[in-house]
């Protein structure tokens, strides 16, 4: 199967059960789980996963158990003693030789935003990481991890009213120690290529679709829901990449692009006000003049009569 052909899956049950695997374990409404891989795929292995995207963070500790998992074509050993995880938006695909103990944990970035910490990627900016290498830890580091998921895990069983409150108090304590084990100095903007792959597809597409929109071939500005689903991400995950990964909000990138726009067309053009409003989206040319405005300190027409070019 080509990556672009990858099945794209919002949780977990949607995804195993789309493969056949058992979903006993799972709550279809939950955006948080935690298991051990053992009791799902125990009786299947070795087990190999077709290539698939998901919308929602893994976490995986494994304490007896081997395989492989590969993130966009890059592929990683997994042993004992490895602990790793994989946010949204990635290709992936993974292949279990043994599982006698490896717990997983899902979760969703709702999950972690109203359970864990509004600003959570300013707190754990390691969250967006490119791509998590799993790291094989000291038996007595990977024992610290280990209690704390246990502790997670007989919380997610017990039917205390303070169960989602305790749950994700545990997990930040375990994102703090991924935090204190691996990521301390980590901060996304400057990792690795600081034109991710996720960056470079949107400011692709955000050229590409203000080209179109100014050659009539579309009639309205994209929204931030499209340049999202356009790499199968949630639009708040987008977002948070876009402003980790260059320092500027993605409204920015688009508020910037249209009126760069608006301008080479008002300087480079005889094109009317009302007819650059509506290439670049704006219903009313009242709106986009107000719009332009506020960003520029101008009016477009007072910019025009300043800027133009009478090129012969």
């Amino acid at each position: 199967m080509k990556n672009g052909d990858a099945r794209v899956f919002n949780t977990l049950h949607e995804q195993y059960r789309h493969m056949g695997l058992p979903t006993d374990l799972i709550d279809a409404q939950a955006d948080f789980t935690i298991f051990n891989l053992n009791h799902i795929i125990g009786g299947l292995l070795p087990f190999k996963s077709p290539v698939h995207r998901l919308n929602f963070f893994v976490f995986n500790f494994i304490k007896r158990g081997s395989g492989h998992y590969t993130i966009d074509e890059q592929t990683f050993e997994l042993y004992p003693g490895t602990v790793y995880f994989t946010n949204p938006g990635h290709y992936r695909s993974y292949e279990w030789q043994t599982a006698d103990e490896v717990y997983l944990i899902t979760l969703s970035e709702s999950f972690l935003k109203e359970n864990v910490h509004a600003d959570i990627f300013e707190e754990f900016p390691f969250l967006l990481t490119e791509t998590f290498p799993g790291r094989v830890l000291p038996q007595e580091v990977f024992l610290e991890f280990e209690r704390l998921y246990l502790l997670i895990h007989q919380e997610y069983l017990s039917p205390s009213p303070f169960r989602k409150r305790i749950i994700s108090n545990l997990f930040v304590v375990l994102l703090i120690k991924i935090k204190e084990n691996f990521w301390l100095d980590y901060n996304p903007i400057y990792e690795g290529n600081r034109s991710s792959a996720i960056v470079k597809n949107f400011k692709r597409m955000l050229e590409k679709h203000y080209r179109e929109l100014n050659e009539g071939k579309v009639e309205r500005v994209f929204r931030v829901q499209e340049y999202a689903e356009a790499q199968s991400l949630h639009p708040n995950y987008l977002s948070n990449v876009i402003k980790a990964k260059t320092g500027k909000a993605i409204g920015t990138w688009i508020m910037e692009k249209t009126i760069a726009e608006a301008k080479s067309l008002l300087q480079n053009s005889s094109v009317s006000i009302k007819e650059i409003a509506y290439r670049l989206g704006f219903a009313e040319s009242a709106h986009f003049s107000n719009y332009f405005k506020k960003y520029t300190d101008s009016t477009p027409l007072a910019y025009r009569k300043a800027h133009y070019m009478n090129t012969p």
